[in-house]
Formats: C-alpha cells, structure tokens, sequence
C-alpha cells in the first residue's frame, strides 16, 4: 500500500487550518485572522486545490501582512473576491469586495500568462501570514501592519520566522525570493534573512499598494518591472 502524499494544496490548507497566534499584542490592535471563518476557509481552501493540486516546487512571493479588503475575505493573499470570481473562476457568495492591491497584481498575473501559469510557478504569502487592525481616527476599523509598531514587530518575530520555516517546507524554491515592498517590509526580511538564511537572493518590488495608489497612470511600466523581476526565478 502506498502512504498518501501531501500536495503542495494538502500543506497550505493543513497550515492555514493550524494558523493561530497565542502571543500578547500591543493595546489597541486586533488580530485578524480569516481562517477562523470557515466559510473564507472552505474558499481559500478550493483556490489551492484548484491550482496546487500537485508537488511541483515554486517560488515564494511575501507581501506585509493580509489586507482587510483582500485576505480577510477570501483567505488568498491578494485576491480580493472579483478577482476570486472573475479572474480565478471560484464560487463566493459572501459580502463583495474590491482591493486596489488585486487588481495590480491580477494584471501582473494576465501578463504573465494567468492564473494557472502565474500559481504554477508561484506562491504568494505574507511575512505575517496573519493581519492586524485598529480604529482609526474616524472610528472605523483599518489596517495595520506588523512593522508599524517596534511593540508589535517584537511581538510577532518568532511568529513570522516559524511561519517562513514551515511554508519553505512545502516545496519552496529558495534560490530566490520575491519581496513585495521596497521599504519596511524588504528592510525587515532582508534582516530575517541575514540572520536565519531562508534564501539566497532577495528581489523586491515596489508593493501593489503603492503602485496603486502613487503611479497608477504608469502602472504598465511596473507590470513591466515585475514581469522581467518574476523572469529571474
């Protein structure tokens, strides 16, 4: 009888299933973690049967931490729930959501050939695989990152580094790895990775989010950017 083996899909799932933080964090941020809903669960969970299903080794993308519009409703990191649906052809029936973020890197993705293309050759995560939120000023709920605070980045370090060690088990190739960020968060894991050696090289590129938000009308040059960065794994 041949023993049953783990798909690259198989360990995702088992890790976002598992995925807890039992630490203390500062006053005033929340954790968020969508994988205690198992409605996001059983989503994100037949995203990475659709296009991990198999041991193929891939390349490791980590962004900052799960965005509330993004990850904190489907579970996959950067999806939001149209691009879900439209771009990824999974069902979702829960409240819409629309995360400038996505749509940067779903035009990266088409460029790339799609979806299929794209996740068989990648695995996007985040340094904190788990999002943080406060109130803000206006009274409402808003993202918070695991390096605006030197509390909360002190609080979450073992958290960020066995996350990083169990994910490179799954089949990382870790002869390169992609930093969404090219300040904090490239600052933070270039320091990681100095100390504890995950990888080789580090690539980062300016975040989504950035892009989005401060060179949107030229965007296609940093689609370009990507494109040729993404080339070198």
């Amino acid at each position: 009888m041949t023993s049953f083996m783990k798909t690259f899909a198989d360990k995702i799932i088992e890790f976002n299933k598992l995925l807890y933080f039992e630490g203390l964090l500062p006053e005033g941020i929340r954790i968020m973690n969508p994988f205690r809903d198992n409605y996001i669960f059983q989503v994100s969970s037949s995203f990475y049967r659709k296009y991990y299903n198999d041991n193929k080794p891939r390349h490791l993308i980590l962004g900052i931490n799960p965005g509330r519009f993004g990850a904190g409703f489907t579970g996959v990191p950067f999806t939001d729930t149209k691009r879900l649906t439209v771009e990824c052809g999974l069902n979702y029936s829960g409240r819409q959501t629309h995360e400038p973020s996505s749509v940067f890197v779903y035009e990266v993705i088409k460029e790339y050939g799609g979806p299929a293309q794209f996740y068989r050759d990648f695995y996007i995560t985040s340094v904190c695989p788990l999002g943080f939120t406060h109130t803000g000023p206006n009274g409402k709920e808003i993202n918070y990152n695991y390096y605006d605070s030197s509390e909360l980045m002190s609080a979450v370090l073992d958290f960020i580094v066995e996350s990083i060690r169990i994910q490179i088990e799954f089949g990382i190739a870790a002869d390169v790895c992609f930093c969404f960020g090219t300040g904090k968060n490239e600052k933070f894991l270039r320091a990681l990775n100095e100390r504890h050696g995950f990888f080789n090289k580090i690539i980062a590129l300016e975040h989504p989010r950035f892009v989005m938000q401060y060179k949107s009308r030229s965007r296609q040059v940093y689609i370009t950017k990507y494109i040729n960065a993404l080339s070198q794994a």
